[in-house]
């Protein structure tokens, strides 16, 4: 796969919450993304699971497509983009709800393209104290971290353990922090082992260190939503 990935196909599909753009393949996924939650029966919810307000004739019941509880329209009148559930437009989401997907949006339309971009770090394998100048980038189906050198390694994101990232102060209090590294924990697919790589960025790579830095914080971000479609 090195240097070249592979097309993944996707197929429009209608459901209860909307029209969704979603990979043909369930392999193909994107290992941030979440399944759409079921629905909670209407004859379950005769009021609304925020204010409490009786549903009739005049109140009526709409469901989340975030979490797929029942709201009156007031309780859940936000239509939000929901990239992670692969849906075209923005869809009708409960007030809690729309607050995380759109914080979820900077990491759609900024993280995403910054660890896409790519980042230069000395990468040192295990316990070894040799490392490596390597270029680290996340694969345009976000399926993998490709980090090319010398050697080159394709790290499954889904396979990915752990994120730690290291961080400096500025001050000798340390009140202001800045990312300097990152220890990534990881699988290799059919083994239980786990592996490990430490991401330091280069004191010699002055023009490229706020980039750096930048890419640690998207990796920090990507981590977070990795748990989360993880533990759903």
């Amino acid at each position: 796969m090195s240097g070249r990935e592979p097309r993944d196909g996707k197929k429009l599909v209608r459901s209860l919450s909307g029209l969704r753009m979603v990979p043909e393949s369930r392999a193909a996924r994107s290992p941030f993304g979440l399944e759409e939650p079921p629905w909670v029966p209407d004859k379950e919810c005769p009021r609304c699971m925020q204010c409490n307000t009786k549903f009739d004739f005049i109140t009526r019941k709409h469901h989340c497509r975030r979490c797929g509880k029942c709201f009156c329209d007031k309780c859940c009148s936000k239509k939000v983009p929901l990239p992670r559930m692969c849906f075209v437009d923005p869809v009708r989401q409960c007030a809690e709800c729309a607050l995380v997907s759109q914080k979820e949006t900077e990491f759609y339309d900024k993280q995403l393209k910054v660890l896409m971009n790519g980042a230069t770090f000395f990468v040192t394998p295990g316990t070894s104290e040799k490392s490596e100048t390597m270029v680290c980038r996340l694969s345009n189906n976000q399926r993998y971290l490709f980090l090319d050198g010398d050697s080159h390694y394709e790290i499954e994101v889904a396979q990915i353990s752990t994120v730690q990232i290291l961080t400096e102060g500025f001050t000798p209090g340390g009140g202001n922090t800045r990312a300097i590294g990152m220890l990534l924990q990881y699988k290799v697919l059919g083994s239980e082992e786990l592996r490990q790589l430490k991401f330091t960025a280069g004191e010699d790579f002055n023009s490229n260190k706020k980039l750096s830095a930048t890419w640690l914080a998207a990796m920090h971000k990507a981590a977070k939503l990795l748990y989360e479609s993880r533990d759903q």
